[in-house]
């Protein structure tokens, strides 16, 4: 691929801006500065950079982020900052998006991605892709209200009940929940409506890929292969 292109694709401006990246010296191959905007390179394995700061190439920007509170998940926020705000700005001119959202005041492990297969898999209703919460409750919980969880409850303008996938205590005033469906407001409707009110909401898992413990928040890192496995996906 031309240097100009691929530096575009990973969005580093216009066809001319990135030509211009490249003529002033400021991109690196494989560690070796670059001074041809029209070298063919190899991409298998790449890593180039762009003033000192290293980029491996991705045929798709799929990465993880621990959203901290007081973020949309949007990409024209309302009343707070967005989410893609934490990301370089490089991903953000990539078309990256959140699969599916987080409440503003929920946080925890959200999955950012430009790949539309990827965001399709994890956010079809027909795939359940299970979503692991610890909800911090109002009240201090009991076995009554795990049961009904897991039984099913009903919640407004849904026609049948929607039972957990999983659920536990974890503390006097903590639920691990797992569902399934990616209901609006699922865990707190559902908490609300088993007897109790969720004051804070973390997600700590989507399919079998869990937040790193090392991941603080605000921070991001790439999904590697084992993470797209770890979710089930294998692309095409």
């Amino acid at each position: 691929m031309q240097l100009e292109r691929l530096l575009q694709k990973h969005g580093f401006g216009t066809r001319k801006a990135c030509r211009a990246l490249v003529r002033h010296e400021r991109v690196a191959v494989n560690g070796t500065i670059c001074a041809d905007p029209f070298a063919d390179i190899a991409t298998p394995g790449l890593v180039f950079s762009v003033d000192g700061v290293a980029w491996p190439y991705a045929e798709f920007a799929s990465l993880m982020l621990h959203k901290p509170a007081g973020y949309e998940c949007s990409r024209k926020p309302q009343h707070h900052p967005g989410v893609l705000e934490l990301l370089p700005l490089p991903l953000r001119e990539r078309g990256v998006q959140p699969v599916g959202r987080l409440d503003e005041d929920t946080t925890g492990l959200l999955l950012i991605t430009d790949d539309g297969q990827l965001n399709h898999v994890l956010s079809s209703g027909r795939r359940k892709v299970p979503k692991t919460y610890l909800a911090t409750t109002r009240h201090p919980l009991d076995q009554a209200l795990v049961d009904r969880l897991l039984v099913g409850v009903l919640l407004n303008d849904e026609p049948a009940p929607i039972a957990a996938a999983a659920a536990e205590i974890a503390g006097e005033r903590l639920l691990r929940l797992t569902v399934t469906e990616g209901k609006y407001h699922q865990v707190k409707r559902m908490v609300a409506a088993a007897g109790n009110r969720v004051d804070a909401l973390h997600r700590e898992a989507v399919g079998a890929l869990a937040l790193p413990a090392d991941l603080q928040p605000g921070e991001w890192r790439w999904l590697s292969a084992v993470d797209l496995q770890k979710l089930g996906y294998l692309p095409s």
